[in-house]
């Protein structure tokens, strides 16, 4: 029998594998090292450090990881049959290489900033620990505690690998420039910069203040950024070289030399374009399978122009939870995935403990859409948890009669005294004073502005409510839990719908890099199911699923 046809046969054992088998080749080795039984089975098929073997021997198909192949010989008789193998996986193996080597990290896998410190001090450094690259939530805090993160983080992880955010502020770059001197100041490396809607002198600034040449005359990176993007027309930005009239400006402020200025030109502004779908916070709800590839085609249009030496790697994140999304991106052509909602769920999170209990019972239905603190006059909104808050229709309600009045005094009183009952527990008046106390203190150039016009008064004082609601949600304020404003994606409840049952269903139990751990091991792994299935190998469920059974942290001790 010479044909390929001829020596294709199909085996099943009755544990769910069915299989097309070649047998110009056989199988060598221990025979005891064959599984046969589920649990055997599954262990063998979890075992990514070594090759797989799906054999026939004896009428059954098994599975090992030891032996190795060999010619058939059609003299002989009994032996063990190959019906089909795979090489060892890796998690390392996951995602572009040079994300690893570049960031210094073994894992294609990062987690995101999350505002206000619920990414906290203590997430970052124990990800940075376990050489996995986490970012500082620095959105909101002020440049003292900051300042003092930055000592915190770098005090346990000395070069990284970290990363701060820096979230664009376009109704008061000081923020931006206060963040970035900072950065400059205390040689923070990486910074992941979200929420732009253009370049700004202060992301340029911190770009190319970082440029210089190596002993070999070669480009040298210093500062690193990693853009959030979901928009082709933003992600083109950073995927080209800083604008030219920015550039000139910085030099002529003394900020940057020439040759910053000339280096600048000929790189990219981002080193990594994260790539983010619907997601929790400020999002556009894009869904991540019409995303991914349209801002991969862009980037090698762009690639094609400038022909940089290193084309800028692309990332996804919003919705990535389970070894099944990660998967799915890198499949899509993603250089790494990154997390977010999830890992505010998780025990290093600056988010109290009512705010977990609250996400690690979430449904992928319990979110909805509500006004932005940041860009509350712009009516820009983000995803926030819906399920035992009020605060998502109540920020709503808020924007609604901003929208139909000029000023607080044309807010009829029925409805005045109602959002003084309901959302603000106390009178507009001693909300405003209040306002100009912080104002006072933290924007006085904005305070004036405000003084003198009653529309941006309204705004202020119902961004009261919009500012502290989050702030309550990390602090834990005790009879405000209604009002908590939690960002939160549909990743949350497919995480705790992959988790049910297990061990990580319990937020006290949900560590970050164990989670990491578990969704980089459960991709590797079913990348291995799905490339046994695409060579005809049928595989019932039981098989094919990936549970975090046990911590990995005590398995990796």
């Amino acid at each position: 029998m010479k044909t390929e046809d001829a020596v294709l046969g199909k085996y099943d054992n009755g544990l769910g594998f069915r299989a097309n088998f070649n047998n110009h080749q056989v199988w060598k080795g221990l025979l005891d090292c064959v599984a046969f039984t589920q649990a055997d089975i599954k262990e063998k098929l979890l075992n990514l450090d070594k090759p797989c073997y799906i054999v026939k021997l004896a009428g059954k198909i098994g599975v090992t990881n030891e032996g190795y192949l060999s010619p058939a010989e059609n003299s002989k008789t009994g032996q063990v049959e190959i019906l089909t193998a795979v090489p060892p996986i890796s998690t390392h193996n996951l995602g572009d290489p040079n994300f690893l080597s570049f960031h210094g990290v073994k894992y294609a896998y990062a987690t995101g900033a999350m505002a206000g410190g619920i990414a906290s001090e203590e997430m970052v450094i124990a990800l940075g620990k376990a050489k996995i690259l986490s970012s500082f939530g620095a959105g909101g805090l002020s440049p003292k505690r900051l300042e003092a993160a930055i000592n915190s983080i770098q005090a346990e992880l000395g070069f990284g690998p970290y990363a701060f955010n820096l979230i664009h502020s376009p109704n008061d770059s000081a923020i931006e420039r206060r963040a970035v001197d900072l950065y400059l100041k205390y040689g923070v490396r990486t910074v992941e910069a979200s929420a732009f809607l253009d370049l700004t002198p202060n992301i340029v600034y911190y770009r190319a203040s970082g440029l210089g040449l190596n002993a070999a005359n070669q480009i040298e990176i210093r500062n690193k950024v990693i853009a959030k993007i979901s928009r082709r027309e933003v992600a083109t930005k950073f995927l080209q070289p800083a604008p030219p009239k920015i550039l000139k400006e910085l030099v002529e402020q003394g900020l940057i030399t020439e040759l910053q200025a000339t280096l600048a030109a000929k790189l990219p502004m981002a080193d990594d374009i994260t790539v983010e779908a619907d997601s929790g916070g400020h999002t556009d709800n894009r869904p991540l399978v019409c995303l991914l590839p349209s801002i991969l085609a862009l980037r090698d249009e762009i690639q094609e122009k400038y022909r940089y030496s290193t084309p800028v790697r692309v990332g996804v994140a919003g919705g990535i939870a389970t070894p099944q999304s990660a998967l799915a991106g890198f499949m899509m052509g993603a250089a790494y995935v990154m997390t977010g909602s999830i890992n505010q769920s998780c025990v290093e999170a600056g988010s109290c403990q009512h705010t977990k209990q609250l996400l690690a019972q979430v449904d992928m239905a319990d979110v909805m859409m509500a006004p932005a603190a940041d860009m509350f006059e712009m009516g820009v909104k983000l995803q926030v948890l819906k399920k035992g808050t009020m605060f998502p229709l109540r920020a709503q309600k808020l924007y609604e009669i901003y929208r139909s009045y000029d000023s607080i005094e044309d807010i009829p009183v029925l409805e005045r005294e109602k959002l003084e009952k309901q959302i603000f527990r106390k009178t507009l008046a001693q909300v405003w004073e209040e306002t100009v106390a912080y104002l006072g203190e933290k924007n006085p150039e904005k305070l004036a502005r405000t003084l003198n016009n009653p529309k941006m008064k309204m705004a202020a004082i119902f961004r009261w409510y919009l500012g502290l609601s989050s702030r309550w949600s990390s602090s834990g304020e005790k009879g405000r839990e209604v009002d908590y404003q939690i960002w939160c994606g549909p990743a949350m409840g497919s995480f705790n719908d992959w988790v049910r049952g297990s061990y990580l269903s319990e937020p006290n139990n949900r560590q970050v890099v164990d989670v990491a751990h578990h969704i980089m091991t459960g991709a590797a792994f079913l990348y291995r199911i799905q490339s046994l299935k695409i060579q005809g190998l049928q595989i019932q469920d039981e098989y094919s699923q990936y549970c975090p059974v046990r911590s990995m942290l005590e398995v990796c001790k």
